[in-house]
């Protein structure tokens, strides 16, 4: 009886060793079932079978993975220095912000290759640009702290507000060609899916930036902040340009115009008019730091 016990606490709750290596090879499975193996294929029902097995570990696992999680938060020292220490929690947030959009960008500048299309090279240089001023404020913020160069962080708040500016108003060129010319592309599920983890990963981080950094009054931070704004805003009209191309089959040529036309407007709205307030916001008090 103790050895059936043994055996079934050692299926249900298995070495964390053996989650590691189920792992990759269950994306190895799941990736050839989704695009090469049929339903009924022998590889598509071991690799289901696998996926719930881990899913059912993992859930009985989840009440001791809080409690690790829970203590490493409380006493780790590297987690109490990110606590403790505003500066190196803003400029990892910058940094991770930066790597996601450098492959973002990457990935429409793939996309552009595959597809030869203007959309996604634009697209691709929209976002390396947004990368650009990303760059030139986590670099001011590894070197000084909120407040510390008050005229700067403005210079650098206004020239962020004029870059999306002119930014915006190149993209809503783009926008009017693509919905004149109705060129729209269909993607493969996956890639899709990609699209969409991006997309709510950078709005979730902008989202969460736009709490953390009001409370640091440092136009710095405020820029970064428009930044991933801007990055979401423009990442939700690709992925509606996905959407509709690849789930989007029984709907007419003139709703798909409408829809990518009206949110392209939104968009364009949006961020020019973030871009505007910045630039009139920073001119304001460079203006009244001169005549103080």
């Amino acid at each position: 009886m103790n050895g059936f016990k043994k055996l079934l606490k050692a299926f249900l709750i298995p070495h964390w060793i053996v989650l590691l290596l189920l792992v990759p090879i269950l994306t190895v499975l799941l990736i050839y079932s989704f695009l090469a193996a049929s339903p009924e294929d022998v590889v598509s029902i071991v690799s289901y079978a696998l996926s719930f097995y881990t899913l059912m570990t993992l859930c009985i696992r989840i009440p001791q993975i809080v409690r690790q999680l829970r203590k490493f938060w409380q006493e780790n020292k590297y987690v109490l220095r990110y606590r403790s220490d505003v500066r190196l929690r803003v400029n990892l947030s910058l940094f991770s912000s930066l790597v996601l959009n450098v492959g973002f960008s990457v990935f429409q500048f793939g996309l552009g290759l595959y597809h030869a299309s203007i959309w996604f090279y634009a697209m691709a240089c929209y976002y390396a640009l947004l990368a650009g001023m990303r760059i030139l404020l986590a670099g001011h913020a590894r070197k000084y702290g909120p407040g510390e160069k008050r005229l700067e962080e403005l210079k650098k708040y206004r020239f962020c507000g004029v870059f999306l500016l002119l930014m915006t108003l190149s993209l809503f060129v783009i926008i009017l060609y693509i919905v004149w010319q109705n060129r729209t592309f269909r993607h493969h599920e996956i890639t899709t899916i990609a699209m969409a983890v991006f997309t709510f990963a950078s709005l979730t981080m902008a989202i969460v930036q736009a709490i953390q950094y009001r409370k640091y009054d440092s136009p710095v931070y405020s820029a970064a902040k428009a930044i991933s704004l801007a990055s979401s805003a423009v990442s939700m009209l690709t992925l509606e340009t996905a959407m509709l191309t690849a789930f989007g089959n029984d709907s007419s040529e003139l709703f798909k115009r409408i829809m990518l036309g009206a949110t392209g407007a939104a968009t364009v709205l949006f961020i020019q008019g973030m871009a505007i307030r910045m630039i009139v916001i920073a001119h304001r008090k460079i203006r009244f730091f001169h005549n103080s």
